[in-house]
């Protein structure tokens, strides 16, 4: 049996459903094949959305009109602003979700959006003619036919789960993994290379003491993740807090030995940032105690995720370290906690739309990729899907670049400096970090969604609307300007200069907003909570992000300096045969990509330029 489709998607994770949405939304027709239709959705490991620089994907997600916002806004059962005292640039929205609540209403946005067909089976292998794919087959020997097909395997190449001395074959818990995908990627002689990562053990929330620990509530005014939705539609909770201790501590150490990552039974690397309760307890040895959110997995659901203590201890150590934790004392272990090893290949044979330099029509996104978290993964479904729709339909790439969203920092810093470590998204990554804003996330890319064309009419609908009331609210700021000495009876600190200042270089000052001066007109009252908010962050960093605009400005420069495929780098006279090496293995696209490879120097970039510009004129004689 044969299938025809424009773009097939291999699997139904975080980047495979984002990819196949926003390959539909394009207008090509497009095939998402999954191992079971009801694991699409599946949160597999934390129930939770966003974070620092985790939010930031996730709204220029929705920006682009994906769907892991909206989702996520249903699922939500908490919501919490991180980094809510500082500035808006480092603010990062996170919500506790509902798994079962995600689940269904991402499987219900999936059999909904229209020219996007669901098949459940196992990808075993990829057709190719000419050494292009053009499609894949399944298990039971049935072939669909695709101009492109996405993979995104997460854990599953090759996964091996590690229990203590224990190890069993296996994609997540109860889940196979996928070995001939794993063999039949090697045979096109990519780099592959192993990383792993870790879950804790799932708690009983009735074996709880709840009363004897702290609450986290969420906040009082929840910011949500879809610049579509208003307020909370679940039932908000709040988490509990605990922590480890010094007979906690004594526990691991004890069973170092038995541990699988300490015990040597697990090669890959693992997150820096997100470590095992072994590595907290050996890398920060003067430290007593870590702290521990016990996460609430659903409204309907005594599941309790101990955020903080994963592990890939034996499961009578499990137990035991869980027990000796305040409030723990007779906490029943649902699940053990486990660790998780798997293939990925080397993002550096990617180009910046995550197709393979050497394999034709196959594009790769999520941790294959070596990153770890849903919102990277599914930041790169977007970027694959939109792309392969782009192929399909004969249409130049869509790039997204470092000065424009989180979404290009990724995906620049996946294609030109690999990984060694799973890949986490930071705001301290991005260099317009002012600039590149989780508020400001429509206003930098729904534009662009709307002129590629995958956007639904009530995204655009509503982005024109608030669009147009930024503009006039901004004209009314502007329209007017004050003395210091006409500001004087307002609760504002103002030096006595002599200088006129209209509305937006008022909101310019830290400490001066909207409150503070709309008795000065009344057409500024009048401006919408929400838009007000807005033009404060907007004024609060025009002059930073002014500053800003040089650099950003030579960055598209040297992004304009494009370095052909067939480029010979090896003709570049002066420059080392280790940077010669690593250019010539990275292939990067432009200037500005040439400059993020690791080692490059200003005097190697020099020479460079001048290679790149005495072949162009060569080219023109």
């Amino acid at each position: 049996m044969k299938h025809d489709f424009d773009v097939v998607v291999v699997g139904g994770g975080h980047a495979g459903t984002e990819a196949a949405h926003a390959a539909a939304r394009m207008g090509v027709q497009t095939a998402l094949v999954t191992l079971r239709r009801e694991d699409i959705g599946v949160m597999s490991c934390n129930p939770a959305i966003g974070g620092l620089g985790k939010g930031h994907l996730v709204r220029e997600i929705d920006a682009m009109d994906g769907v892991m916002g909206r989702v996520a806004d249903l699922a939500g059962i908490q919501f919490r602003l991180l980094n809510r005292r500082k500035g808006p640039a480092v603010q990062g929205p996170r919500s506790q979700a509902d798994r079962a609540i995600y689940r269904r209403e991402m499987l219900a946005a999936t059999l909904t959006q229209d020219n996007l067909t669901v098949i459940a089976g196992e990808t075993t292998d990829f057709l190719m003619s000419d050494g292009r794919v053009t499609g894949i087959r399944l298990a039971d020997d049935s072939e669909i036919r695709a101009q492109a097909v996405i993979l995104t395997t997460g854990t599953f190449l090759r996964g091996i789960i590690h229990i203590g001395d224990e190890q069993r074959p296996g994609g997540r818990m109860g889940d196979r993994p996928s070995v001939k995908l794993a063999e039949r990627l090697e045979s096109f002689a990519l780099p592959l290379g192993r990383l792993k990562t870790g879950t804790p053990p799932r708690l009983d929330g009735r074996t709880i003491n709840w009363d004897l620990l702290e609450k986290q509530p969420g906040d009082d005014d929840p910011v949500m993740f879809s610049f579509l939705s208003r307020k909370p539609s679940a039932r908000q909770i709040s988490c509990g807090i605990t922590y480890t201790n010094e007979r906690t501590h004594e526990i691991i150490t004890a069973n170092l030995g038995r541990s699988a990552m300490y015990g040597g039974h697990i090669g890959g690397v693992g997150p820096r940032y997100c470590p095992s309760i072994e590595d907290k307890v050996v890398r920060f040895a003067d430290k007593t105690s870590h702290q521990i959110f016990l996460e609430p997995e659903g409204l309907s659901d005594h599941t309790i995720y101990p955020n903080g203590i994963s592990t890939s201890l034996p499961v009578d150590v499990q137990k035991d370290y869980v027990r000796s934790i305040k409030g723990l004392e007779n906490a029943t272990i649902l699940q053990p906690g486990y660790a998780i090893e798997y293939d990925y290949v080397d993002p550096r044979s990617l180009d910046a739309t995550l197709s393979l330099k050497s394999v034709p029509g196959l594009f790769l996104a999520g941790q294959i990729n070596g990153t770890t978290g849903y919102e990277e993964a599914a930041a790169q479904g977007l970027v694959a899907g939109l792309n392969a729709a782009m192929i399909v339909q004969g249409r130049e790439p869509a790039h997204f670049g470092r000065t424009e969203s989180y979404i290009g920092v990724m995906v620049d810093d996946l294609i030109t400096r690999g990984v060694s470590e799973p890949y986490r998204m930071f705001t301290s990554r991005a260099e317009m970090r002012l600039a590149l804003r989780a508020d400001n996330a429509d206003q930098r890319l729904t534009p662009k969604a709307i002129d590629l064309g995958c956007v639904s009419r009530i995204r655009e609908d509503v982005f024109t609307a608030k669009a147009e009331k930024l503009t006039h609210g901004r004209d009314i700021l502007q329209s007017r300007s004050w003395t210091p000495s006409e500001l004087a009876g307002l609760d504002v600190v103002m030096s006595q200069d002599g200088t006129r200042r209209n509305g937006m270089a008022l909101l310019a000052f830290p400490d001066i907003s909207f409150r503070d001066i709309a008795p000065l007109a009344a057409e500024i009252s009048e401006i919408e909570p929400e838009i007000q908010r807005q033009l404060e962050n907007d004024a609060l960093y025009a002059n930073y992000i002014e500053r800003q605009k040089r650099d950003i400005e030579a960055l598209k420069r040297d992004e304009a300096h494009v370095i052909p495929r067939d480029f010979e780098f090896d003709g570049i006279s002066g420059l080392s045969n280790e940077l010669k090496a690593k250019l010539s293995a990275v292939r990067p696209e432009n200037l500005a990509q040439a400059g993020r490879v690791d080692g490059m120097t200003p005097a190697a970039l020099t020479l460079l330029l001048v290679k790149l510009r005495r072949d162009k004129r060569e080219r023109v004689v």
